[in-house]
């Protein structure tokens, strides 16, 4: 009896911990970049593993994501320039951005092919926390985080 319960208390921390949105006071995997307008190289290329256990899906966003971000960018915007973030890959990948005020961009096929995109037109200076994903669950994939102010992949 005491260990069916400890088993149980045990699974419903489990679901528990997978129902719980990204963090984004964790820290990044793949660390933290800081970029001001005008930066070089551009695009600047981060080479990452994409996907996780997560739906993003309790973000309102598509695929699946790790919990704590992969890649922080501190940005400070100047004028007249998009931000745009992006992925390469070869898998079918998904992007999750928590934005610096606070809310949640997402994509999934806006890019090129299968890779998602996402363009600022006008972009605040700030935090931005990505998250690349896979559009299906049960894998990490191998994928290229690009971050541009003049080309769209």
């Amino acid at each position: 009896m005491r260990y069916s319960l400890i088993a149980a208390v045990a699974a419903v921390g489990m679901i528990a911990v997978s129902a719980h949105a990204q963090n984004v006071s964790l820290s990044p995997t793949y660390g933290t970049l800081a970029l001001n307008s005008g930066f070089s190289p551009d695009p600047y290329v981060v080479s990452l593993e994409a996907g996780g256990s997560i739906a993003a899906s309790n973000i309102g966003c598509t695929g699946y994501i790790a919990n704590a971000p992969d890649l922080r960018l501190n940005y400070r915007a100047g004028e007249g320039l998009p931000l745009i973030i992006s992925v390469s890959s070869e898998a079918d990948t998904t992007l999750v951005i928590n934005t610096p005020n606070g809310g949640w961009a997402c994509n999934d096929d806006g890019g090129d092919g299968s890779n998602p995109s996402i363009r600022f037109n006008a972009p605040q200076s700030g935090q931005y926390d990505i998250w690349v994903g896979t559009y299906s669950s049960g894998g990490i994939r191998p994928a290229d985080l690009h971050i541009s102010e003049l080309y769209s992949q």
